[in-house]
């Protein structure tokens, strides 16, 4: 009996046959694709993009799915913990017999055309959904849009959540043309949803120069937020042919939250469900909602908040959550931040928040030591050093006193150890 590859095996493969990590482009990826038979999709298709608020709004659209009585599956990236988490069906984690018979099919059909690892993660999501017959296939963009290679899919509709500077040495610094870039998942004839009413015009622009069902948050859908008569936050949504009332403030952290469910909402209703939504299973579904590491709260004599916030618009929306959760004693940031960031941006972005700062190493690809962290920032001028996430942990912890916050902060690999470390994954 020929004994099978596990998945370990599978991943740390994965990672040396193409050679860059990313290599943006579509050609490799779709050859690949046509040779396994997936494209097009048999399933509906929504495509998630933007600088941040895409894992949410994946979320609140596989929620709220879910809780409709479809079957759903989503994927996303990067993982926190389990490379299982990327791929998911009915909310349930993809299992390593799945994925390890994806990874053989996907071989067998490659040849001599190489593939990175974000690759192999796509054609394997679209694999499994293929196999569970899902009814709407959710795929999060890993960078950028036009060039992302869950843009093989000619999705029956696209979000663009939010447009800020990050992956510069791919996108660049130019707004515009970062937005122009993400805006590339849309489709001629297909809905293209822009969920934040201040966004970029250049993604307008591009949705209507391609003839794309543009759908913008403020003009063709609306939200309202209020309280309830027991003082409970709850918002209200609208736009034609459908409109809910007494919606739960979804649950998860930061402010955005209502405008990615509305999103959501907006995008599904568009996609013209066979069932309508109805407001009790929606607000069920946004009360159910779960991220870990995002604005993650432990509460304690010392609070703990783990925020992956690995970009400065999501160091912003970190700084104002915190604002808004004052505490009596210091705040402690617990920092580790990957070298192909703008971590200027972010410490700036922070700067406010933090009494004191621990700055630690990732020991991985494009990963900085403490040192290299510190040299990147007139902010961290004095901050002290760390090898490790957990070292640096360890020290807040031993400085910190009753009444005090410690913040883990700047990448999913810094956020990933302290949920282990602290039992929460």
């Amino acid at each position: 009996m020929v004994s099978r590859r596990s998945l370990a095996d599978w991943l740390r493969m994965q990672e040396t046959v193409h050679g860059p990590g990313i290599d943006l482009g579509l050609e490799r990826i779709r050859n690949v694709a046509l040779r396994l038979n997936i494209l097009p999709v048999e399933s509906r298709t929504i495509i998630v993009a933007g600088t941040n608020g895409k894992g949410s709004t994946v979320a609140c659209l596989a929620g709220i799915l879910r809780a409709s009585g479809y079957r759903a599956g989503a994927f996303t990236s990067p993982h926190l913990l389990r490379y299982n988490e990327r791929i998911a069906v009915d909310g349930g984690e993809a299992s390593d017999a799945e994925l390890v018979e994806a990874f053989e099919a996907i071989e067998s059909a490659r040849g001599s055309t190489t593939l990175t690892f974000f690759e192999y993660n796509a054609l394997a999501a679209l694999l499994v959904f293929r196999a569970r017959e899902v009814e709407y296939s959710i795929l999060e963009v890993g960078l950028g849009g036009r060039l992302d290679a869950v843009n093989i899919v000619d999705a029956d509709a696209a979000i663009v959540c939010s447009i800020g500077l990050d992956h510069a040495d791919w996108l660049g610094t130019d707004i515009a043309g970062i937005g122009r870039e993400k805006a590339g998942v849309f489709r001629a004839g297909r809905i293209a949803t822009l969920a934040d009413p201040d966004m970029t015009e250049s993604v307008a622009e591009e949705a209507q120069r391609i003839g794309a069902r543009m759908l913008q948050a403020g003009r063709d859908y609306h939200h309202v937020t209020g309280f309830s008569v027991d003082g409970e936050g709850q918002w209200t949504f609208d736009m034609p042919g459908l409109h809910l009332e007494n919606l739960p403030i979804p649950a998860l952290p930061g402010a955005r939250q209502v405008a990615n469910a509305a999103a959501a909402i907006a995008t599904l209703h568009a996609l013209g469900l066979p069932r309508p939504l109805q407001a009790l299973p929606v607000g069920a579904a946004l009360r159910a909602l779960r991220a870990p590491g995002r604005f993650q709260v432990v509460a304690g004599p010392v609070e703990w908040i783990l925020d992956v916030a690995h970009n400065e618009p999501a160091a912003r929306v970190l700084a104002e959550n915190l604002a808004a959760r004052p505490c009596n004693g210091r705040t402690i940031f617990v920092t580790g931040i990957l070298g192909d960031k703008d971590v200027d941006g972010v410490a700036r972005a922070l700067a406010g928040s933090a009494d004191t700062w621990i700055l630690c190493g990732i020991d991985a690809p494009r990963g900085l030591s403490a040192g290299e962290l510190l040299s990147r920032s007139e902010v961290f001028k004095g901050a002290r050093q760390a090898t490790t996430v957990l070292e640096g942990m360890r020290m807040a912890a031993r400085d910190a006193r009753s009444g005090d916050r410690i913040v883990v902060c700047g990448s999913f690999l810094t956020v990933a150890p302290a949920l282990q470390a602290l039992g929460l994954y």
